[in-house]
């Protein structure tokens, strides 16, 4: 599959992954979040969802905020690890070969892209 134009982008998911330490930092960066900037919050999940390994929340953005947000995530996240990736409809792809990791890089489970 040739890599789609960056016009193919229709928003961005921004994973926010926490566990019990470290809780409330997490809670404070996502009221800051909302606070500031124009963004869809998901739900807050105390479990393992879809292929994330942490507990984590999804902030869910437009191509236009990429430029205000990402920066101000990449020196604001508290020191949590954030999963960022675009999304254009491949969502393998979207998943393994175009995210951008603020943080450690951890291991997704990928199977449920998989045919």
């Amino acid at each position: 599959m040739a890599a789609p134009v960056p016009s193919a982008i229709r928003d961005y998911h921004a994973h926010v992954y926490f566990d019990a330490d470290s809780r409330e930092s997490a809670r404070a960066l996502r009221d800051e979040i909302e606070a500031n900037f124009n963004i869809e919050m998901g739900r807050w999940h105390e479990k393992r969802v879809g292929p994330h390994p942490r507990w984590s929340y999804q902030v869910k953005f437009r191509a236009d905020t990429f430029a205000t947000l990402v920066p101000w995530l990449m020196l604001n996240r508290r020191g949590l690890t954030v999963f960022l990736h675009p999304n254009t409809g491949a969502a393998l792809e979207d998943h393994h070969d175009w995210p951008i990791w603020m943080g450690e890089m951890l291991l997704l489970d990928l199977t449920l892209f998989e045919d």
